[in-house]
């Protein structure tokens, strides 16, 4: 809720409203001197942009129910898949605080894009789950092959789990093509189930 999402970024005076009993410092604040990123900037109230862009062109905030401004110096590093210069057309995102952010724009390809990190990410995410898991998995060249040709719509996260599982669900310790083809077709079986309980039909 945005009356509890400004009290997260820039906090609140004792009383401001029910449950504050205490003064609290927000997290722009608390950042002072260092970085806020913010991820899904897109998906921000109107009325939190209003108060973004004052902490971003002021310098300063404004404690939810206090009455006296707070300086503040902080870097703000925000994120987002969405298209803030169509929802900039549509009204949907403030002009004027897309150009306060966009001061220096970096694009991160889908991962269908830059398939040459499809092994290092998988060979890190296999060394994390092998430690916690107390697992010793390799990936075969035919496994990698397989995982360098699939388009990963869900990106790195999609990537990240199918190793996870891999590592959980596979018995040998050498991940072969045939797991990870097996795991997809569990899912795509579950995926239906789900959907027949959801909604069933004759």
């Amino acid at each position: 809720p945005d009356t509890l999402l400004e009290s997260e970024l820039f906090g609140h005076v004792r009383g401001a409203f029910t449950g504050a009993v205490n003064a609290r410092r927000g997290l722009v604040q608390e950042a002072e001197g260092g970085t806020v990123f913010l991820d899904e900037i897109g998906e921000l109230s109107p009325a939190t942009q209003v108060k973004l862009l004052r902490a971003i062109q002021e310098r300063e905030i404004r404690p939810v129910g206090g009455n006296k401004p707070v300086s503040v110096d902080v870097r703000f590093i925000t994120a987002t898949n969405r298209n803030l210069k169509e929802d900039v057309t549509s009204g949907r995102f403030r002009e004027d605080l897309y150009y306060r952010l966009n001061v220096f724009e970096c694009t991160v390809p889908p991962l269908r894009e830059r398939r040459e990190d499809i092994i290092p990410l998988a060979t890190q995410f296999l060394h994390t789950f092998n430690a916690k898991y107390e697992k010793h998995k390799v990936l075969t060249p035919a496994l990698c092959r397989l995982l360098m040709v699939q388009d990963w719509p869900g990106n790195i996260r999609e990537l990240e789990n199918a190793i996870e599982t891999l590592v959980i669900l596979t018995e040998g310790d050498d991940l072969q093509p045939e797991d990870f083809i097996s795991q997809i077709q569990m899912e795509e079986s579950e995926a239906i189930v789900t959907i027949r309980r959801l909604a069933p039909w004759n």
